[in-house]
């Protein structure tokens, strides 16, 4: 019998924080209708803060239950059975939890949920924002609840709820029409792709930063509805910096994990799903730059209201282009239509219309400083590196949004047939390349006459240095690429120069305003830090994409296979097991299949691993160990963590040196992902990375040729395709790989030499005799594509008869780049964070010291009646 206590206490939650939030939002939008300051009247604000505390708990209650059932793996629910697996360890039933869509918004919801308390908190300070700034939250968290409410009211379906049961869910299966109660003995599993340590904290911290974004938003809000039309900046900013820096670093660990766990060649593609969080991300950044400006000068608080709006509002279209299926065959990555696309559509359109009526309302009452900045003012090319983010994002998002277009046009019936770039990188790169351009060289500029006062004799001062010195450097680098024999890449492109002068520039600018700021106070140079750590990341994507070089060049003149893609053939080397190849300086050898196995570190071969009827089950056909250290003696019976993903081994060494390294790119077969799918391994040096993955395997199936037959004697040589074999004999064994022996069977295993290419190979094909009944256990040589069988024994002549067949030798396609300095972009991301960190600091500071003092309300004199 099923036991659906868990998810009806889920189910139950759900609704709760549903009706908390509509009561918190409601409570919150009546307590700031009056000022408690004035009446003192405090009910609406205890209400709801009380209500979104329970908000708050059913929130964490809908979590508990969700993990639970992907936990103690609960099949009977369809979450838990789609998502995870018997298998699976905690770190990735973390990371089922939010593969799903109803998991990913649970997220979303718990990071407003921590951000809501912490503001309720913040507004005891303030009293006078909490009120407006929370009933916003609320009101967002109603309809984010909403999506994973899972309520059917005849054809209307009002969000997706994770506690379906299977029964529920495949009403139309057969086995459930046979027997309701079915529970499957074990689920489908996490994606493999999603199998990586990068997927357990990036996901986390890109919602962290999609909630974050709200907070600024909904301070913009209530400055728009409360009148408080300038004092919304100084409470917003840290924020601002807070939600720009966690989302900056969320999407670099998407990037991260693409680099390490796909196979395209890179750490960014301009995928739809990629671009839907850039856009708001460059959006943000700009709103911050305008708000301190703000600050600052009292310029730009209506651009501020526009970005920081925008931004947010952003953040839903990207929900809506990744969830709602409209990306069809657009993404790799998107998530699948849950039939929510009319309540996504709905969440963007409220607060679009919200706030746009907000802004149009107040639009003439936001103060506009009517004196105009100087082109020797830092505020000026602030505002003017804000317009080239937006403009850079406006690209981004006028091609992302296509197939939206087309989806409107047909649905007022007009057919639209527009398609993406056929070369996206090329059609993105072309401008994003200049917006990197222009904001390296304006965040020197700016920074320069930022601190600089405007002063132009202090600012041609100020740059000379910097100037100087990136002149200097850049020349050297042009040089020694060109004219020596150092990198692996002349830089000769143009546009790439450019880049590199106005990074460069960048690095040398924002390093002077450091250093000058240092002793002053540390946090002042945030803005510096952080506009060294962008310049870093444009440095390190320039070198990594612009000049990242295909070492495995086909060179024999021979296509693979006609049935290959061009791309394979040209850029791809065949490697045949054991035998060296030339690539580029190296030779590299392919050496075996290889497994995960738990409890051992690095991979094992999968020849000394005897497979059962359980893939996750292998007995040891030898003793394993690493260095020093026993593992598994032979027989022990052992875990494979992920049968269904091989490690190739793959050695590299320089033919000049003595550098010899092991790869192991992973691969699996998988039909319901479109075939292959494989997984890179990275070679790290200290000025590029060497990626190398698989691009093709030999077939798992392998076509065995026609059984050939010997009969031998004890030390009899043979030849076996061409292999020199020698039989040293029989023993008798005791144990046999998954067979229990009992009294009266008997076991014998062959002893044979082979000798190889590079190396000597062992074979022990057992012959079996257990209830009467002859069994064979063959033993297969990959290197040498060779089965060999033990047949039979002639005891009165004291002869063995061995069976060998034999198959084409073991093969792989590889292909493999050289990424230089690709680790300034890692590091400048790091830098980047460090900066948006100390800013944050110096803002949160700059509240404490001067706090809006709020007048105490006069009591009212009693008035007697006369």
């Amino acid at each position: 019998m099923i036991n659906t206590l868990i998810g009806d206490i889920g189910h139950a939650s759900v609704i709760v924080a549903f009706i908390a939030a509509i009561v918190s939002s409601y409570a919150y939008f009546m307590a700031s209708r009056t000022s408690v300051e004035v009446s003192g009247d405090t009910s609406w604000r205890k209400l709801a803060r009380g209500a979104f505390y329970v908000h708050g708990l059913a929130v964490i209650s809908i979590i508990f239950c969700l993990f639970n059932i992907i936990y103690e793996h609960r099949y009977e629910y369809y979450y838990a059975w789609s998502h995870s697996s018997n298998h699976l360890p905690v770190y990735y039933m973390i990371s089922c939890f939010w593969e799903g869509q109803e998991g990913s918004f649970l997220l979303w919801i718990f990071w407003h949920v921590l951000l809501g308390v912490a503001l309720i908190n913040f507004g005891k300070k303030n009293k006078v924002w909490e009120a407006p700034v929370m009933a916003m939250f609320s009101f967002v968290q109603l309809f984010l609840t909403s999506m994973i409410l899972g309520v059917v009211i005849g054809d209307f379906k009002l969000g997706s709820s994770p506690f379906i049961l299977m029964r529920d869910f495949m009403t139309d299966a057969p086995v459930f029409k046979m027997d309701p109660n079915f529970i499957p003995k074990d689920g489908t599993g996490l994606n493999p792709l999603l199998q990586n340590y990068w997927m357990v904290i990036h996901p986390p911290t890109l919602f962290l930063g999609f909630a974050a974004t709200l907070v600024p938003f909904a301070f913009a809000m209530a400055g728009l509805w409360k009148g408080r039309l300038t004092e919304w900046v100084k409470p917003a900013l840290p924020w601002s910096h807070f939600a720009a820096v966690v989302l900056g670093i969320g999407t670099v660990m998407g990037a991260y994990w693409a680099y390490e766990t796909l196979n395209f060649g890179g750490y960014w593609n301009w995928d739809p799903v990629e671009n839907a969080v850039y856009i708001p991300w460059l959006v943000l950044v700009g709103a911050v730059h305008t708000m301190v400006v703000y600050r600052r000068s009292k310029h730009g608080l209506r651009a501020s209201y526009v970005l920081v709006i925008a931004s947010f509002l952003l953040i839903l279209y990207a929900t809506f282009l990744t969830r709602s299926g409209i990306l069809g065959n657009a993404s790799v990555h998107s998530f699948t239509d849950l039939g929510l696309s009319g309540q996504l559509f709905a969440y963007l359109a409220v607060f679009a219309v919200l706030a746009i009526t907000l802004l149009v309302y107040n639009w003439r009452k936001i103060p506009a400083t009517e004196k105009e900045l100087s082109t020797y003012n830092g505020e000026f090319w602030a505002f003017v590196g804000s317009a080239v983010l937006c403009l850079a994002a406006f690209q981004v998002l006028a091609t992302t949004s296509i197939p939206v277009y087309n989806s409107f046009l047909g649905f007022i019936g007009i057919e639209s047939n527009a398609a993406l770039p056929a070369d996206q990188i090329a059609h993105y790169t072309k401008f994003q390349l200049w917006a990197g351009v222009g904001i390296a060289l304006l965040s020197g500029i700016a920074q320069l006459l930022w601190w600089r006062k405007g002063d132009k004799n202090s600012f041609i001062d100020a740059i000379t240095i910097p100037a100087m010195l990136t002149l200097l450097l850049s020349s050297l680098i042009i040089i020694v690429s060109n004219k020596f024999d150092v990198f692996n890449f002349k830089l000769d492109n143009p546009a790439y120069i450019v880049l590199l002068v106005t990074s460069l520039f960048a690095i040398f600018s924002n390093l002077s305003i450091t250093l000058g700021l240092i002793s002053k106070k540390v946090t002042l140079s945030g803005g510096a830090v952080s506009h060294i750590g962008v310049a870093m990341m444009l440095i390190g994507i320039l070198f990594s994409s612009g000049y990242s070089t295909i070492i495995s060049q086909n060179t024999s003149g021979m296509l693979y296979s006609r049935e290959f893609p061009d791309e394979i053939n040209r850029d791809n080397v065949l490697l045949w097991r054991n035998s060296p190849t030339q690539m580029g300086k190296y030779d590299v050898s392919y050496r075996g299949q290889f497994f995960e196995v738990k409890g051992v570190p690095g991979y094992i071969n999968k020849e000394i691993l005897f497979r059962t009827a359980d893939e996750y089950q292998a007995i040891a056909r030898a003793d394993i160990k690493v260095g020093d250290k026993a593992y598994y003696t032979t027989g022990d019976t052992l875990e494979i963590l992920s049968p269904e993903n091989t490690y190739y081994e793959v050695e590299y060494k320089e033919r000049e040196g003595d550098n010899t390294f092991l790869l192991y790119p992973r691969a699996q077969l998988n039909e319901n992902m479109g075939g292959l799918l494989a997984s890179p391994d990275l070679q790290h040096f200290a000025d590029k990375d060497l990626y190398t993955h698989v691009s093709g395997v030999a077939p798992e199936e392998k076509e065995w040729g026609e059984l050939k037959e010997y009969e031998v004697s004890a030390g009899d040589t043979i030849i076996l395709n061409d292999y020199v074999a020698v039989f040293n004999g029989i023993e008798v064994i005791n144990k046999v790989p998954g067979v229990e022996l009992n009294p009266g069977d008997v076991a014998v295993q062959a002893d044979m030499k082979l000798l190889g290419e590079k190396k000597s190979y062992h074979a022990h094909p057992v012959l079996m005799i257990k209830d009467q009944m002859m069994g064979r256990f063959p033993e297969t040589i990959e290197d040498l594509g060779l089965r060999i069988t033990f047949l039979n024994i002639d005891t009165e002549n004291n002869r063995f008869k061995i069976g060998v067949n034999s198959t084409q030798k073991d093969w792989i396609i590889l292909k493999a780049m050289e990424k230089p300095f690709v680790n300034i972009l890692w590091i400048g991301t790091i830098i980047m964070s460090i900066g948006f960190v100390m800013a944050i600091i110096r803002r949160s500071q700059e509240g404490e010291t001067n706090k809006s003092v709020t007048p105490k309300p006069k009591k009212a004199r009693k008035v007697q009646a006369a």
